[in-house]
């Protein structure tokens, strides 16, 4: 097979690189890890082999994360939200109605994301070598201490990008020098060290515990028993998923490409080929947004009725025109709030900030409170837990305050929102107790993660020689596939 066509989705501003190979009945989208580079992923022979397997019963649908590969180069990387905007171009711009998602390592939270807001257009999630919690502050991550000390390796191996170094710690089976000259030449060609430094800073922040019981779709997890990555983190997401089927491999390569090919790929395809029920998603994770104007019954008596309907009606008109603008849906409104609902919380947040600057200048003091959660969708309402927790965080902000969750606050790092602590609070009617955040205001990296910027990923005729040689050793492919030469 010949390298396919590298095509261009539109993605707000930005230009995301996909490829669609195969021509079989069900449409499969490989969310990759940290780094990906479209063309030259085919001169690695197990990769070859890993897509060519998938796409011998599936339409298989490639791409490249914005600031990787081919894709648009940016100043950062981007928040989960972003990040599925792009997916969901490349789905769009494939002719994707609704597809399998397959997310390997750092591409895992992006697919656990996208199929718990969109399990309209996820068939299934098979998650590879994911991990689900990064903060190393958290006292419990899934991971311990072994997590920590994965990530002491890689920090250390990120001072040596280009070097091979990096891929050597998540593929050690990985023989020869001739591979490794080829795998330091994909480093250089997938990533710049600063946009790869960026990707793994964000990744120690990243924690999508809270939302996987909200997954609805069939969930396949496979770990390999001694990679990198810690198998608990897989064992976790494994427990926390309803129904999700844990698949443990033998083996100590993380990246699926390298050691047994055949068996990983198998596993994948038995489980995506398998009779699916369809059932239509009655749940969804959603962001939910509460406005109230603050002390309201007070300034209707001192205004009077006709100066307060007056206020009523700039209040009506702002949230509703800020809504359009931010992409959010109103639910309901309840004379002086409002209850509205987004597909990713940063926007949320950029919609309240926004909110609560312009009503305060139009003299309308409010509070706003906002939490992610699976919320049921009756008609055009909602209902749920997510609902009440997000009506209570608002209900406790003081005038011009805005509150979120520890889901929210975890959902959007990248965006460069920053947070202070608000406390534990215990919330009526909800059994267990939440930790609270006060947005405090913006580091402006989120526009930066959507602006491209002059692309410095450099890979030279020497590097192309190195990886075309890679791709021509047929004894290593062999090697590689986990067959006997």
């Amino acid at each position: 097979m010949g390298l396919p066509e590298t095509l261009y989705a539109r993605s707000g501003e930005l230009n995301i690189a996909y490829q669609v190979v195969g021509e079989g009945p069900l449409d499969v989208v490989f969310v990759p890890g940290v780094i990906s580079h479209l063309d030259l992923q085919w001169a690695l022979p197990g990769a070859r082999l890993f897509f060519e397997r998938l796409a011998s019963f599936s339409r298989l649908i490639l791409f490249d994360k914005r600031g990787a590969g081919l894709s648009d180069p940016v100043a950062g990387p981007a928040p989960l939200e972003q990040r599925m905007d792009d997916l969901r171009a490349v789905m769009d711009a494939a002719g994707s109605k609704r597809a399998a998602i397959i997310g390997l390592s750092e591409g895992a939270p992006l697919a656990i994301l996208f199929s718990a807001s969109y399990p309209e257009r996820v068939s299934a999630l098979a998650l590879c070598g994911a991990f689900i919690c990064g903060n190393l502050d958290a006292d419990d991550n899934p991971g311990g201490e072994h997590f920590v000390q994965t990530a002491k390796l890689v920090d250390e191996a990120m001072r040596d990008w280009g070097s091979g170094r990096m891929m050597r710690l998540f593929a050690p089976s990985a023989e020869g020098s001739l591979l490794h000259q080829g795998m330091a030449s994909f480093e250089r060609a997938a990533a710049s060290p600063r946009m790869a430094r960026a990707f793994y800073d964000m990744n120690v922040e990243t924690d999508v515990r809270d939302i996987l019981p909200t997954v609805s779709v069939p969930t396949l997890v496979v770990h390999r028993e001694h990679e990198i990555m810690d198998i608990e983190q897989a064992r976790y997401a494994a427990s926390h998923i309803p129904g999700a089927k844990l698949v443990v491999l033998p083996g100590e390569d993380h990246i699926p490409f390298f050691g047994d090919v055949d068996r990983y790929v198998g596993e994948i395809e038995s489980f995506l080929r398998s009779p699916i029920t369809e059932q239509p998603p009655e749940r969804v994770l959603t962001t939910v947004l509460f406005t109230d104007i603050v002390a309201s019954t007070e300034r209707a008596s001192e205004l009077g009725d006709r100066r307060w309907r007056e206020l009523l009606e700039e209040h009506y008109r702002t949230v509703r025109e800020l809504l359009a603008h931010f992409r959010g849906r109103e639910v309901t409104t309840t004379g002086d709030g409002f209850l509205a609902c987004f597909d990713g919380p940063a926007r949320a947040i950029r919609c309240a900030q926004t909110l609560i600057e312009r009503l305060e200048r139009a003299d309308i003091p409010i509070r706003v409170g906002i939490h992610t959660g699976e919320c049921e969708a009756i008609g055009d309402d909602l209902a749920g837990i997510a609902v009440h927790i997000g009506a209570r965080i608002a209900a406790m902000g003081a005038s011009g305050e805005l509150l979120v969750s520890s889901t929210v606050k975890d959902l959007v790092v990248g965006s460069g929102i920053s947070f202070q602590s608000h406390g534990e609070h215990v919330l009526k009617g909800i059994p267990d107790p939440w930790t609270v955040y006060r947005v405090l205001g913006d580091e402006d990296t989120d526009r930066a993660a959507s602006t491209p910027i002059a692309d410095d990923r450099k890979i030279t005729a020497r590097d192309r020689a190195l990886l075309a040689a890679v791709r021509r050793a047929p004894a290593l492919t062999r090697r590689l596939a986990g067959r006997s030469a």
